[in-house]
């Protein structure tokens, strides 16, 4: 899982089960363009980690927005992916500073 995913999910899960962000809000959050989040949002979406649905109305001098927000499946792979993640870094992190202290 790549880094803009994780922030993307980390974004999702931090709002409350019943709240939503928009797109654009999760590139501005997440400090990341929109070429990144938006593919991201569709896999995560084809996955079933998210939903996504567009405004209901459209306010005048603005287009619609999408707004995101994470499923219970998708909090569940992702609480997974977290522990993969941290139990990789677990056994590679020993190895890697003992490398590095046996290099000076």
């Amino acid at each position: 899982m790549t880094t803009p995913t994780l922030a993307i999910l980390d974004l999702l899960s931090s709002v409350g089960p019943n709240e939503e962000l928009f797109g654009l809000r999760i590139c501005q959050l997440a400090d990341l363009g929109s070429g990144t989040v938006y593919p991201i949002l569709d896999r995560l979406e084809r996955a079933g980690w998210i939903v996504g649905e567009w405004e209901a109305e459209q306010p005048s001098g603005r287009p619609k927005r999408r707004a995101y927000r994470l499923t219970g499946d998708g909090a569940t792979a992702y609480q997974r992916a977290l522990q993969v993640r941290a139990e990789k870094r677990r056994k590679w992190l020993p190895e890697t500073l003992a490398r590095l202290a046996g290099a000076r």
